[in-house]
């Protein structure tokens, strides 16, 4: 299961979150990440140990902005506050982000 997050959720949700979190950053019109969430819903499935958030940065640039996210899709690993691993734009493949998420789970 994935979690819908906003400007308003985040801190709680992601920052503040017990152990570590998977954050899709995408955006409204954003191709590459229309085609990558089907991928992302799929590795929450899978990798129940992990929590797994969305932010719709569209809703959320200055939040977006302050977490240096600057080019979309980027898939993000967070733990304690703190963005540990990305896999960003071209590099955001459904293959490199299971691998991403394999390391952490």
């Amino acid at each position: 299961m994935i979690l819908e997050v906003d400007k308003n959720t985040f801190e709680a949700e992601v920052l503040q979150a017990p152990g570590k979190v998977v954050v899709d950053f995408y955006g409204d019109g954003c191709v590459p990440c229309a085609a990558l969430m089907p991928h992302v819903h799929a590795f929450a499935d899978k990798y129940t140990t992990l929590k797994f958030c969305a932010l719709n940065t569209t809703k959320a640039r200055r939040l977006a902005i302050g977490q240096k996210i600057l080019g979309l899709p980027v898939i993000a690993v967070y733990e304690n506050g703190v963005m540990i691993d990305s896999r960003v734009k071209e590099e955001a493949t459904p293959e490199a982000v299971e691998e991403m998420i394999q390391k952490h789970a």
